[in-house]
């Protein structure tokens, strides 16, 4: 069975009905939503707080009630994905850019869960760029600032402009 499959289905086990669940962005949790749909057919009743317009829409395409993040006072549980993790369960997270979303409900949230396949894992983070979400308006000071600290930061592109997240705001991978 592909792992990120079974990582992804393993973690519906820890929802339980009547939770308010932040479901996170990227391949893993891809497969966290449709076993969640799964469940919520059987009669599971959850609310969701998506943190990328994309699991917004699948999630509602597969039946989850989705849920705006202003209407909640907390989270029970968030499950989301991570682009590297450590032997001390330190993380690396925004390959997807959905960064600042997936921090703000993870913040909000009583428990979270990373899913991750074996390839994730890393003895030391950074083999996978950081990413930063920046506001427009300050980007390029950032940017400059990261280079200051001789850093080596890079405007994240799509289609040969800036990528911009759900938020509105560019990415600086470093």
């Amino acid at each position: 069975m592909n792992c990120k499959k079974l990582a992804g289905e393993k973690a519906v086990e820890f929802i339980k009905d009547g939770m308010i669940i932040g479901l996170g962005t990227g391949s893993t949790v891809y497969y966290t939503t449709v076993k969640l749909s799964e469940k919520v057919k059987e009669g599971l009743n959850i609310k969701a707080v998506s943190t990328s317009s994309s699991t917004t829409q699948l999630a509602k395409q597969l039946g989850i009630s989705v849920i705006p993040f202003e209407k909640v006072d907390y989270i029970d549980l968030t499950i989301d994905g991570a682009d590297e993790v450590d032997g001390s369960l330190n993380g690396i997270k925004g390959g997807g850019g959905a960064l600042l979303y997936e921090k703000l409900v993870a913040t909000a949230s009583n428990k979270v869960i990373w899913v991750i396949d074996e390839n994730k894992r890393v003895k030391y983070l950074g083999k996978f760029p950081l990413p930063i979400e920046v506001v427009p308006f300050a980007y390029h000071q950032i940017f400059n600032k990261l280079k200051i600290l001789k850093l080596n930061p890079v405007i994240r592109k799509s289609h040969d402009n800036k990528y911009i997240t759900d938020g509105q705001h560019y990415i600086i991978d470093n």
